[in-house]
């Protein structure tokens, strides 16, 4: 592990560090990047984990200078934030590898040990794939995570929309279909807190939609928001 040199924003209290997984999960290393608020002199910080979309990459977050100015603001009270690479796994146990446990049981314990954190204050989101990882992860393991959020998730009403490469075959996407679990349990998630965004012209818009109505069924902890534009950064994801 090695950490970047030099400041990442302007008053220099953040660095991002490299972390490589010989992952058994997935048979495969894997890189995770960390941001480390280096201006905390608290241990036991929280911990974000923050899963990308398809396409993306540990990388995938770190040139954006909202998000690192965002969590520069938040001096000693900033999260300690993991961003796992999870090629086109979609976040779930399947034939490709074990990538939900690569996350539970090697991700987040390595942080965990590397950085002092919090075990009682851990986060997870994620956009777009990486949204859908996110729900995943939290109904897969309740009261496991302080709060789960998703940024224009990839949830779908119907198998026939899905991407094509997100699931393995029918079978693998009835095992692993979130919508469908909070709609037989809109209280699934338990007292974890939940968000939910998306753009008002996303393709995903039906199943956030639907997600969205369906915890609020129930008694989720929910907040939730609708914007302007779509599924990308350019039109205000």
């Amino acid at each position: 592990e090695a950490p970047r040199p030099g400041p990442l924003v302007a008053d220099g209290t953040l660095r991002i560090h490299d972390l490589e997984i010989d992952s058994r999960a997935v048979d495969r290393e894997l890189e995770v990047s960390v941001i480390d608020p280096t201006e905390s002199t608290t241990t036991r910080r929280p911990l974000l984990v923050f899963l990308h979309g398809a396409g993306g990459s540990n990388e995938s977050v770190l040139d954006n200078r909202a998000v690192l100015s965002t969590l520069s603001g938040l001096g000693a009270v900033a999260p300690v934030v993991a961003f796992p690479d999870g090629e086109r796994s979609w976040w779930h146990n399947r034939a490709s590898g074990e990538w939900e446990s690569y996350v539970m049981r090697e991700v987040i314990p390595t942080v965990r040990r590397r950085f002092h954190t919090d075990p009682g204050r851990v986060a997870v989101g994620g956009i777009s794939m990486g949204g859908y990882g996110a729900y995943h992860l939290g109904l897969r393991h309740p009261g496991r995570f302080c709060a789960v959020g998703g940024h224009s998730a990839g949830l779908w009403l119907d198998e026939r929309e899905e991407f094509e490469g997100a699931f393995d075959d029918r079978a693998d996407y009835e095992r692993n279909d979130v919508l469908a679990a909070v709609r037989a349990d809109p209280d699934a998630f338990g007292d974890t807190s939940v968000w939910n965004d998306y753009g008002e012209e996303d393709w995903f818009v039906p199943g956030n939609a639907a997600f969205v109505a369906a915890l609020r069924e129930g008694d989720a902890n929910l907040t939730a928001h609708v914007w302007p534009g779509g599924h990308d950064e350019a039109e205000g994801r």
